[in-house]
């Protein structure tokens, strides 16, 4: 089973660099997308169901802003869009899609990094996001969490670590509760699990200043996150960077078995 994360920051842009093409190709079996940057009326055919592909998405409210979906193989059982708070819902970030015993989770936490208040948005997101991922945890279901957690995690998850630890996305506040995801609820972070040395080879991000790209002055801040059972399945992962579709880079992860 072949899980994809991509922040694609925008469905169009992606698609118009060979996403879609890229992922028809891929042999991913889900493919969790972030930062549509749509509304559903803008989904066309073309990027709704490409070949052999279905899809559901949670837009935001606001135009051409954040917004998650998920496309798959098979059709989901069920769908979860939101989680019920209604300021974090109008954001379009979180969209779950169950498969059997399987529950794959988009989602894209706020950045901090455009002003004070946005920063606050986003701590006050990942106070409330802390009961549903106790929830998930002990749901007795599998669930991988795949998106942008906007969070480097520790000093290897980014170049320049000693510059950023007053950023948003490597604060101590943010790094810390990150831990407590993993320490206290139990997930696994899947890609580091497999590679825990992993440095450079990992970032997912880059930004658009300089040539942070060309430089691979990036970040890790993609991630699939998944309860201890299924997590135990993966078998072997990669940051596609061959074809640049946004500013982030897919995170593919292989796992034993299939949908059910």
């Amino acid at each position: 089973m072949r899980i994809v994360s991509a922040n694609l920051n925008g469905i169009r842009s992606a698609r118009d660099k060979g996403f879609f093409e890229w992922l028809i190709a891929s042999g991913a079996d889900v493919c969790c997308v972030q930062e549509i940057k749509a509304q559903e009326t803008d989904i066309g055919d073309d990027l709704r169901r490409p070949t052999g592909y279905q899809s559901v998405f949670h837009a935001a409210e606001k135009r051409g802003y954040s917004g998650v979906g998920i496309y798959s193989r098979r059709g989901p059982d069920r769908v979860v869009s939101g989680l019920g708070i209604a300021d974090i819902d109008a954001e379009g970030r979180y969209l779950q899609a169950d498969f059997g015993n399987l529950s794959v989770v988009s989602i894209y936490l706020p950045s901090g990094s455009s002003s004070p208040e946005r920063q606050l948005a986003k701590f006050s997101f990942m106070e409330r996001f802390w009961p549903m991922l106790e929830t998930l945890a002990r749901s007795g279901r599998e669930v991988i969490l795949c998106g942008d957690w906007n969070i480097a995690h520790r000093e290897i998850d980014l170049k320049n670590w000693k510059g950023n630890q007053k950023n948003s996305g490597f604060l101590p506040e943010e790094r810390g509760w990150l831990s407590g995801v993993f320490d206290e609820l139990g997930w696994v972070d899947v890609y580091r699990h497999l590679y825990p040395d992993a440095g450079d080879t990992a970032y997912t991000w880059w930004s658009n200043r300089g040539q942070a790209y060309a430089k691979n002055v990036g970040w890790r801040i993609d991630y699939q996150i998944a309860t201890p059972g299924v997590a135990a399945t993966a078998r072997v992962g990669a940051v596609y960077k061959d074809r640049k579709f946004s500013d982030h880079a897919p995170l593919v992860i292989d796992y034993d078995g299939g949908l059910a």
